[in-house]
């Protein structure tokens, strides 16, 4: 079977708004379609390496799609980038990100040609090789600072420096250093150490690829105390992910155990009974459970209730009221003897039952004499089917002629007939 596209969504993927972007950058141009959007502004969206992004003007009324590589101004020189948005959203992003319009915004020279592909692509042969050596410029230096990458324009005439630091740093003489040794224009850009791992990237402990280098592009300063409200370990190696920086992925959950802290009641609440007073030790949110020590500092005497009951003791101690101790009393109901479905029948009524075994039929010895063929008994066989015939005509025989018959013939027929009889000769006496 085949399956077709309608004609706005083939004309939308030739256009170049179904093309997915590098990473985490990737943008939909969903008012692609929407009469008057793609000529409502100049500007052009226009990604370059890693998380880099430029507005430029489209002054020479270009034909450009998402995709396009494109040759844009700077100083001094061109760059080369890839154009990611364009049309109406265009302005959206911009008021999204916060750009400033300068009375001279930078322009769109040109799509890219084969001599401009080859100047970048042999830039960007260097950056690995210049990142290594300029560590080592600065560590001569004494500067304490980490170099995390570098980035070449399109053109080769200029080079930025990537770097984290702790401190402010005076890397004037360092920038005449590298611009000596590389013969480029330098520019140093400080960022942080959740921006260092999105730019190189990594599997993290969850297995999967780091959220700064996959999808995150703002990053939000995490607490300890979002660690605290989900009960998670204060451990900082489990805490802090490959930037050394607490897990941004803490902060993820903690709105949601925030609405469900409120269900349960303050931890500074103290339970009394009529023995000792509970204080808070751990509660267990979604369970809607909470435990309580005869302690503050540690555990003892550790007694869990619901959060229901916590509510009522509170409402108790409120009145005044103390009860004998934090577990709820359950009255058991009476217990009922069980019924066997079954009666007086044992569902066990055949596990001791033991197999009768068959006894075997003795064979005849060798001593002893075949039996004669007229005097063997019927087979089963014939029993099972049908009666015997000649059984019935003898006893009709039997009854004409009379009982005392019978009885006289009969010892001497059983004699005659039995199977395992020897006939022996008779012996003649003279008399």
């Amino acid at each position: 079977m085949d399956f077709k596209l309608n004609n706005g969504s083939i004309r939308m993927c030739s256009k170049g708004c179904c093309i997915k972007q590098d990473k985490k950058l990737n943008t939909y141009n969903w008012l692609y379609d929407v009469p008057g959007a793609e000529e409502a502004t100049e500007y052009v969206e226009v990604q370059f390496k890693n998380t880099r992004k430029g507005y430029y003007v489209n002054s020479a009324k270009l034909p450009l799609e998402k995709g396009d590589v494109v040759a844009v101004e700077s100083s001094p020189g061109h760059d080369i980038g890839t154009v990611t948005l364009t049309g109406k959203l265009v302005d959206l992003q911009m008021k999204k990100n916060h750009v400033r319009i300068d009375a001279e915004p930078k322009k769109i020279y040109r799509k890219a040609k084969q001599t401009d592909l080859d100047k970048y692509a042999e830039a960007k042969t260097r950056e690995h090789d210049t990142m290594i050596r300029s560590r080592q410029i600065a560590a001569d230096l004494g500067l304490n600072m980490k170099i995390g990458d570098v980035e070449y324009q399109g053109d080769g005439n200029k080079a930025i420096f990537y770097y984290i630091a702790d401190e402010r740093v005076d890397f004037r003489q360092l920038i005449k250093v590298l611009a000596e040794a590389f013969r480029v224009r330098i520019e140093m850009k400080q960022i942080g150490a959740r921006q260092e791992a999105g730019r190189i990237g990594g599997i993290g402990p969850c297995g999967r690829e780091l959220c700064c280098s996959s999808w995150m592009t703002n990053f939000v300063s995490v607490a300890t105390g979002a660690a605290r409200y989900q009960d998670i370990s204060m451990n900082p190696q489990k805490l802090a992910g490959q930037c050394a920086k607490l897990k941004c992925c803490i902060n993820y959950e903690v709105d949601a155990y925030v609405e469900a802290q409120k269900q349960l009641p303050a931890r500074e609440m103290v339970l009394e009974t009529k023995d000792r007073n509970y204080y808070h030790f751990k509660s267990d949110i979604f369970n809607k459970e909470i435990t309580y020590s005869t302690e503050r500092t540690y555990a003892s005497n550790l007694v869990t209730i619901s959060a229901d009951r916590a509510f009522d003791i509170i409402r108790m101690n409120k009145r005044g009221e103390r009860p004998e101790s934090l577990e709820e009393v359950v009255q058991q109901a009476p217990k009922r003897d069980a019924m066997d479905i079954l009666g007086q029948e044992s569902v066990t009524r055949f596990d001791n039952v033991k197999k009768k075994k068959k006894k075997k039929k003795k064979k005849p010895e060798g001593d002893e004499l075949p039996a004669n063929r007229n005097n063997e008994q019927p087979s089963n066989r014939n029993n099972d089917q049908a009666p015997n015939r000649n059984n019935e005509r003898n006893s009709n025989r039997n009854n004409e002629r009379g009982p005392n018959r019978n009885r006289e013939q009969a010892p001497n027929r059983n004699r005659e007939q039995g199977p395992n009889q020897i006939k022996r000769p008779i012996k003649k006496t003279d008399n």
